[in-house]
């Protein structure tokens, strides 16, 4: 038996299912009721649908937690305006065509507006729609079409220091690529968002404006129809015309008005964890002192003669009693705690535990990597609390091994009343490494050195980088990153310090449980090349050296199979683990250029004057490391060096030093205590595709 074929468009569609559907279909019964005649049943319908969809538009902003969980209320708002729009034609043919008939010519919804909700007076139905269209037009609609301008314009304006945190938060490894191309989406569908709702108000302004003039249209269009085509009375034109142009006004100015209170909702909301309810409820009523004066008040009111006394005491007297229910749960809970905590203390005195022998179990040992926080800081790290630090250095680390190449050992995370409430500590091997404050609630706006202007708040600085910053308020953090601020929470400082330790400590924290883990995993993929080189050519320890040397000059470890590989070329002939290591950077190359040059061919760098090449070279030869450098030489070289490093900051450039292969490791080591941020290359470590531009020569001015 042949089946029926459908079209390929055809096949698309119903594959993609009934929603694909949706828009078009909608869109043409919005032309075609403009075009069309419709009886009245149909009127009835689209009317009572046009209600019930100004209900569900407003419930769910409502229940909307933040406005991008309704992106497509501007598309609705269009919509929803047409459909009125097309209703308002739709009804007006029918009303001057069959308006002579009486007040159901147009159907029951208008008739029942006509007669029920206005009393069948059109001077009181007239007043009435005049008042919702004004409230409409002028209260709610511009409100909101003012609250979304100024949103637009914030949101705009705050998008680079918005960009700016979300590449800050990658890049100290506190969220992954996938969460940052989210939020940057976040970022830009908010501007967006308001951007649109800006222009969609309009639409619902000038529907207000259109429900005007089709009213007072049907009104005198009726009149002339009824007059003169039906032969009417005056009294009996003007009654039924102006019933039915008044209740089809109010059909469509009612939903109107609902969606613009929406509409208002949804852009005036201030951002956060509950619904607007939600909100209403734990802001509103959550102080039992407002409840208490505003229940004495109206009491008092009711107590006044002529005044409604029975209203005025009872709303009086429930207020007092919500005010004592909300004050009585308020206290009910800390009280409860309190005494269980005393249960507790009173159990554990009476039995107070029996002394016992120092054993080896009292030695506990040094954590290497800990953090210490201050009381007001444990919600932090406190999960119940709802903090976020645990969870951003679990992604420190992840990321620490990702780039760097070994897993950084556990954060050992502890309170110490000993450090002031907002301060922490961040200790390696049991010896402090780096000290901070973080004010728990606040913001940390960070000058990264293009920000205007000055912002009210304490200042600071950052504690990982030392730059210029300000603790600032979070109702201020959409001005500062406006301004060009970096704005990050409590949790990111803390976090971003530790980043940066991890990294800067990096040699310290490769032990040889590390180095054999990391053995342990290259293992699994080729473990005939491990195994030929430890213990056979190299020791753990020498291996263990040459790795730290690395990570102290910054060199990531990433590429093991090349750094054993060169070890297991080398190692028979040579056992320094100083001069293997030259011989690994040799080999890295590639990667040590491409790590401090990204996406460049042209390496602009520092380079020695000749004549101090030769002066470290004959020093080198005379004292074999180095040491036979005089301490005036030295200093000269660590002042030029600085002068030149800082020249290269300030061009935008990273400052690396080209020197010779023989003095690298000399001056590597020298330089590095007093300039940390300058990197020192050899000529032999440069591959050949690169070319070399030279800015500046240390040692010119001997």
């Amino acid at each position: 038996m042949n089946r029926l074929k459908l079209p390929a468009w055809l096949t698309g569609l119903a594959n993609r299912g009934g929603n694909a559907m949706a828009a078009p279909v909608l869109i043409v019964l919005l032309l075609a009721m403009m075009i069309l005649p419709l009886p009245a049943f149909l009127l009835d319908v689209f009317f009572s649908f046009n209600i019930a969809l100004s209900v569900i538009v407003l419930l769910t902003a409502l229940y909307t937690v933040k406005p991008l969980d309704f992106m497509a209320f501007p598309a609705i708002l269009l919509v929803s305006t047409m459909l009125r729009l097309s209703l308002n034609v739709a009804s007006t043919r029918v009303v001057l065509s069959e308006g002579h008939t009486g007040g159901a010519a147009a159907g029951k919804v208008i008739e029942a507006f006509g007669h029920f909700l206005i009393g069948g007076n059109y001077t009181v139905g007239l007043v009435v729609f005049v008042i919702l269209t004004i409230i409409n037009f002028t209260v709610v609609t511009k409100g909101a079409g003012r609250i979304a301008e100024v949103g637009a314009r914030f949101a705009l304006d705050a998008m680079p220091g918005k960009q700016m945190a979300i590449d800050a938060d990658l890049n100290a490894g506190l969220i992954g690529e996938k969460d940052a191309r989210r939020r940057r989406s976040e970022v830009a569908q908010e501007a967006e968002f308001y951007g649109a709702m800006d222009g969609a108000s309009k639409y619902v302004r000038g529907d207000a404006v259109a429900g005007i003039m089709v009213t007072v249209i049907n009104v005198i269009g009726g009149l002339i129809v009824g007059m003169v085509q039906h032969d009417m009375a005056f009294g009996d034109a003007i009654k039924n015309y102006t019933l039915l142009a008044i209740g089809d006004g109010l059909v469509a100015q009612i939903p109107s008005l609902i969606i613009s209170v929406a509409a208002g909702m949804v852009v005036s909301r201030v951002a956060s964890d509950q619904d607007i309810g939600g909100q209403l409820v734990t802001q509103l009523f959550a102080k039992p002192e407002v409840l208490y004066i505003t229940g004495a008040i109206l009491g008092g009111m009711g107590l006044i003669p002529g005044m409604p006394n029975l209203v005025f005491l009872l709303l009086g007297s429930a207020l007092l009693g919500a005010g004592y229910l909300v004050e009585k749960r308020a206290k009910g809970k800390p009280a409860q705690e309190a005494a269980a905590a005393e249960a507790a203390a009173a159990s554990a005195a009476a039995t107070p535990p029996e002394q016992e022998e120092a054993g080896w179990q009292d030695i506990m040992p040094v954590d290497t990597l800990g953090l210490e926080v201050g009381y007001r800081l444990i919600p932090l790290v406190d999960k119940t609390q709802g903090g976020e630090l645990l969870k951003r250095i679990k992604g420190i680390r992840k990321k620490f091994a990702q780039e760097v190449g070994f897993l950084a050992p556990p954060v050992h995370i502890r309170d110490n009343l000993e450090l002031r409430p907002s301060s922490y500590r961040i200790t390696l091997k049991g010896v402090e490494v780096g000290v901070g404050e973080a004010i728990n609630g606040s913001y940390l706006a960070i000058n990264p050195g293009m920000a205007s202007g000055t912002l009210p708040g304490t200042p600071t600085t950052d504690p990982a980088f030392g730059l210029p910053a300000t603790w600032i308020d979070a109702n201020l953090r959409d001005e500062a990153q406006s301004m060009g601020y970096t704005v990050v929470d409590a949790s990111t400082v803390v976090a971003t310090h530790l980043n940066h330790l991890i990294t800067t400590h990096a040699s310290e924290l490769l032990g040889r449980m590390e180095v054999q883990a990391l053995l342990d995993h290259l293992a699994k993929e080729t473990p005939k090349l491990v195994e030929d080189l430890v213990p056979k050519l190299v020791s753990l320890s020498t291996l263990q050296k040459v790795l730290q040397n690395l990570l102290a000059e910054g060199v990531h470890i990433r590429d093991m199979r090349t750094i054993i590989e060169t070890l297991s070329e080398h190692a028979p002939q040579i056992q320094d683990a100083n001069d293997l290591t030259s011989l690994v950077r040799i080999a890295l190359g590639r990667a040590i250029v491409q790590q401090l040059f990204p996406g460049t061919n042209e390496l602009s760098v520092m380079t020695l004057d000749n004549r101090l090449e030769r002066l470290l070279m004959q020093a080198m030869s005379a004292g074999g490391d180095g040491t036979g450098i005089e301490p005036g030489l030295a200093d000269t070289i660590a002042q030029q060096a600085g002068v030149a490093a800082q020249q290269q900051e300030a061009m935008g450039l990273t400052p690396v030093l080209l020197v010779p292969g023989p003095l690298r490791t000399l001056l590597s080591r020298f330089l590095r205590r007093a300039l940390p941020q300058l990197k020192v290359l050899s000529h032999s470590e440069i591959p050949e595709t690169k070319t070399i531009r030279v800015t500046s020569l240390v040692g010119a001015q001997m």
